[in-house]
């Protein structure tokens, strides 16, 4: 009997127990809402005492004893601050509030709640660190606070939460050293610190992370050699290191002892020596990011073994040695069947450009080669590479022509050969290139004309072959295309005018002719260009005056100079607001020139050689301009004195005669 009566009692107390815990849950969620902002609130507009919690938006609930188990109301676009009454949902084990706008700061309450397992704030404006009180979540496996504003250091309590799989404080404004006791996470699979103002070196505790398989530090402020405790963590698949201080060279048999890599970035780092062989065992690397550091030596021909290889960056360092054998490892990478960006770019790459580059992989869709040593010539089977997207190899030491192959592309959207040695007619083929957005052919020898075709790249947006030795006239085709934000086309032979159609490229800012032989009058049109920025057509020989470009307002750079342009200087130029060089030297111009506005200053606008050119600031040291009436003017006043002088003679003498005939008939009389 006193059995049945204390379990009796003690059924009582649980129940009325539960009772009074589903009503905390639900005061701490009411409390929770009364902290959001009042526009946001009808996204909780269930959240009210007509109805349980257990059927409320983002909540989930235990079966048995209805308890708050799950709160998910992330991406609801809230704003306002976390309630510190969150901490009383004692039995919640999944809580995401990330993609929010909350502000604030993480409340030290959440140490409250010791069953959480998952806990994701990303995406928010929380500040004010992260609460040590954590430590009391022993179950968490699962925490992220990407993106927030924290900042200060990281509380070295975190390395109690042992269970931890993943932890993500990437862009938070971290600051401080990485604490030791990161090294006691042993359970942890990811790691990710980026983005922060982290600093120092990466302790050794970090060796026994052996379970770990991402691991994060890139943009920080880290330094010394690169760490040797991660040659430990053979399960690494993701490691990213990239913008540090890292400095030293990798061991020789890196890629022995980190096996599993799929991603390695340690780019924008300081470190030397020569890439490691080993880096070939590694076989299931897809991405090797190593730009941006002082190697040396060449890049391993054993990069071959790397079948799953889809980007290789190594761009931005010392390789090579300026001679024949550099490119070899070219000959590696046609195994890599996956691979779809190679930049090598910026090194000491020499030798001739090798014809199996036209074997790459027909999925590469990025290639820089660009300022090297490389010569040679482009390959005519260069059109094999259908994939290709970007190709670049400027600033080298390439001769021969444009191969019409480029033709066979049409996905290519940027092609750069400028800074060679490069000759012949530009291929009327690229006018096939219908996607082409950046065509940069300047600084080599092309010749002939420049190809009507092309105004059938509809998508062009920078067109630059100036210094070169093309000739004839500038094609009316050009002139169509509506895309065009920059058309430089100085330093060569072309004849003919500057066609009218120009003021249909309402998109273009920089328009560079000059050097040229171009002449006629400059099309009125030209006013029309709204958005120029930079209007050099110096060197020529247009005449006439100056058309109206008054509604140029957003001019900053005008060049008239060494032309036969005549008339005066139009006023509005000294409104320009944004003005900054102004050259109407070797011209005809006349008249005087303006005081006002960007003619103030003598800086920035030159007028030398226009010899009936007057006045201005003093500066310019001009003659002044004369009050006399113009020459034309005293003429026709000495004329209508003339003619006066003369009328009133003529008059005195017809008076005179008129009395002396007068006078002689009364004589008679």
């Amino acid at each position: 009997m006193k059995l049945f009566l204390f379990l009796s009692f003690s059924a009582l107390m649980l129940l009325e127990s539960f009772g009074n815990s589903q009503e905390t849950d639900q005061q701490a969620l009411l409390q929770f809402k009364s902290e959001v902002s009042e526009e946001k609130k009808i996204v909780l507009s269930s959240w009210n005492n007509s109805s349980p919690p257990c059927k409320w938006t983002g909540v989930t609930c235990g079966r048995k004893h209805k308890r708050v188990t799950g709160l998910d109301l992330g991406g609801f676009q809230l704003r306002g601050v976390i309630s510190p009454f969150i901490g009383n949902l004692s039995f919640l084990i999944s809580l995401n509030f990330s993609d929010n706008s909350f502000g604030g700061t993480i409340p030290q309450e959440l140490g409250n709640l010791f069953r959480l397992q998952y806990l994701d704030m990303s995406f928010n404006f929380l500040g004010g660190g992260i609460p040590a009180s954590l430590v009391n979540c022993s179950k968490l496996s699962y925490l992220v606070l990407f993106s927030n504003h924290l900042g200060q250091d990281l509380p070295p309590e975190l390395g109690s939460l042992s269970k931890l799989d993943t932890l993500v404080l990437s862009r938070n404004n971290l600051k401080g050293k990485l604490p030791v006791s990161l090294g006691n996470l042993t359970a942890l699979r990811g790691l990710y610190f980026g983005e922060n103002k982290l600093e120092g070196e990466i302790p050794d505790a970090i060796a026994r992370l052996t379970q770990i398989e991402d691991l994060v530090f890139h943009m920080n402020h880290f330094s010394g050699v690169f760490p040797p405790a991660i040659y430990n963590l053979s399960s690494l698949t993701l490691l990213n290191m990239y913008v540090n201080g890292f400095s030293g060279s990798l061991r020789p048999d890196f890629g022995k002892l980190l096996p599993n890599l799929q991603i390695f970035t340690i780019g924008s780092n300081f470190l030397t020596g020569a890439i490691p062989s080993t880096l070939a065992n590694i076989s299931n690397l897809q991405l090797l990011d190593m730009e941006v550091n002082s190697l040396t030596g060449g890049v391993p021909p054993s990069f071959a073994k790397i079948r799953y290889l889809q980007t290789l960056n190594l761009n931005l360092n010392s390789l090579g040695s300026f001679s024949a054998g550099d490119l070899e490892f070219l000959v590696a990478l046609t195994n890599c069947t996956q691979l779809q960006s190679l930049d090598v770019s910026f090194n000491r790459l020499g030798g001739d450009l090798p014809a199996y580059i036209a074997n790459l992989s027909i999925n590469l869709n990025q290639l820089f080669l660009q300022y090297n040593s490389i010569s040679g010539s482009i390959p005519d089977d260069i059109g094999n590479l259908i994939g290709l997207q970007i190709f670049w190899l400027a600033g080298n030491v390439l001769r021969g022509p444009i191969p019409a192959s480029f033709g066979k592309l049409p996905g290519l959207v940027e092609l750069g050969v400028f800074a060679n040695r490069m000759s012949g007619e530009i291929p009327y083929s690229l006018g096939n290139i219908t996607r082409l957005e950046t065509l940069f052919l300047s600084n080599n020898s092309f010749e002939g004309i420049i190809p009507p075709t092309l105004g059938k790249c509809n998508y062009l947006l920078r067109l630059n072959i100036e210094n070169n030795k093309l000739n004839g006239i500038i094609p009316q085709e050009i002139m169509q295309i509506s895309t065009l934000v920059s058309l430089k086309m100085s330093n060569n032979l072309l004849t003919g005018t500057l066609p009218e159609d120009v003021g249909r490229l309402g998109t273009l800012g920089n328009l560079s002719v000059a050097h040229n032989k171009l002449s006629g009058k400059l099309p009125e049109t030209l006013g029309k260009c709204l958005a120029m920025e930079k209007l050099h057509l110096q060197g020529n020989f247009f005449d006439g005056i100056i058309p109206d470009i008054g509604g140029l307002v957003g001019i900053k750079e005008v060049d008239f100079s060494s032309n036969n342009l005549s008339g005066r200087i139009p006023e509005y130029l000294a409104t320009f607001s944004l003005l900054e060089y102004l050259n109407l030297s070797f011209n005809n111009f006349e008249g005087n020139v303006p005081t006002e506005g960007k003619f103030k200053n003598a800086t920035i606008f030159s007028v030398s050689g226009n010899k009936n050119l007057c006045g201005g600031v003093l500066e310019l040291r001009l003659n002044p301009c004369s009050t006399q009436p113009p020459r034309y003017s005293r003429k026709k006043l000495v004329i209508g004195v003339s003619i006066g002088i003369s009328l009133l003679l003529f008059l005195f003498i017809a008076s005179v005669s008129l009395c002396w005939l007068k006078s002689r008939k009364k004589e008679r009389c």
